[in-house]
């Protein structure tokens, strides 16, 4: 028989898992694979101090068979959803990137520009994407592969497709509209509209899901949770997500629009045929501490004339109304955007991204990390 391939999930924070879903199923139900995972950079800050977190949702998938792990060598396949600090700690693989967030922020280029010794190969969601990496001076020795995005699979294979048991999970109207608030925690705009989200949403379920980071505590305060856990309360129309509720996809399912800024969440709800908010932000002083800009593309200018773009939060109500009601213009412009962000949104990508990685794998790819 045959030795199975051994490989393993390079999960990073929980949230990241998210990106790797459909392909986690995939690879479980394929025998010829011997699947592992490691979690290894989750910590909150309590006070000055990053102590490390063992996310409670990890206990369920270990009672589903999932089996963790500290080791890093021994893997033929690594998958991961961000770059590595310490690639050459496992040894010679396949190094896999699946970027656990697509969109405007140009963190992948800063990583990939640390790490330019290392070989990944990095499989992207879409044409706009390819043409970027390679054109970047980051990519460094890593190739690039255009299969779409597998995060999304289980939306356009329906799996999300009970919306009324969704909303009803959280005490919400299936009668209603539901607006979808998903802020990045910086940059952000989750500060200035604090009180405008929940005022200009009363007519509509309002879902409020933070990044991550806004719970831990370590990239971002504690203050950006407790400013809406203080103010949820007030309003039935609304629900505040747990920090425990890591996917967002199928909130994807059961939203009308979204309102954010330059969350990876407002990218992908381009993939849905649907419409939603920019929040404006001043991207001309959006810098990083070295003075380069915290976004590929000003958020401003991304997705104009498709998406509503707004600069205050009295805004919203007029501009949700717009969404459920695109022009033709609207919807002409978002579908020349869709097809340069994403490739075949058909469900499949998932198929797409083992068949490129197995043709990798037996090539010998495995072997080109240098040393």
């Amino acid at each position: 028989m045959t030795d199975k391939i051994k490989l393993l999930f390079r999960i990073g924070y929980a949230y990241h898992k998210a990106a790797f879903d459909p392909v986690i199923e995939y690879l479980m139900n394929d025998d010829k694979y011997d699947v592992r995972f490691s979690l290894d950079a989750e910590k909150k800050r309590y006070f000055i101090f990053d102590l490390p977190y063992r996310h409670k949702i990890v206990e369920e998938w270990e009672k589903l068979g999932y089996r963790f792990t500290d080791e890093k060598k021994g893997f033929d396949i690594v998958i991961t959803g961000d770059t590595l600090r310490d690639a050459s700690a496992y040894g010679k693989t396949l190094l896999c990137f699946l970027n656990h967030g697509t969109g405007i922020k140009n963190i992948l280029y800063r990583n990939l520009a640390r790490v330019q010794n290392d070989c990944y190969q990095i499989f992207v969601e879409g044409r706009h994407r390819v043409k970027s990496l390679l054109s970047s001076p980051s990519l460094g020795k890593s190739e690039v592969h255009l299969v779409g995005l597998p995060k999304l699979d289980f939306y356009f294979q329906g799996r999300f497709n009970d919306k009324e048991a969704i909303l009803r999970r959280w005490g919400l109207d299936p009668g209603k509209k539901t607006v979808l608030f998903a802020p990045t925690y910086k940059p952000t705009c989750l500060y200035d509209i604090k009180d405008d989200i929940f005022e200009q949403t009363k007519d509509y379920n309002l879902i409020i899901k933070l990044h991550p980071y806004s719970w831990m505590g370590k990239y971002a305060p504690h203050r950006q949770h407790r400013i809406y856990e203080r103010r949820i309360k007030k309003y039935r129309h609304a629900v505040l997500l747990p920090f425990e509720e890591y996917n967002i996809v199928p909130y994807y399912a059961v939203a009308d629009t979204i309102i954010s800024e330059a969350s990876s969440t407002v990218f992908d709800f381009l993939a849905f045929n649907k419409f939603g908010i920019v929040f404006d932000l001043p991207c001309d002083n959006l810098k990083h501490s070295d003075g380069e800009p915290l976004l590929e593309i000003d958020n401003r200018q991304f997705l104009k004339d498709a998406f509503v773009h707004i600069q205050s939060g009295k805004q919203i109500n007029q501009a949700i109304e717009q969404c459920l009601n695109p022009s033709e213009e609207m919807q002409e412009r978002a579908q020349i955007y869709r097809d340069e962000f994403f490739y075949k949104l058909d469900g499949k990508a998932t198929e797409r991204f083992v068949k490129k990685m197995e043709e990798l794998y037996y090539e010998g790819g495995h072997e080109n990390i240098p040393f």
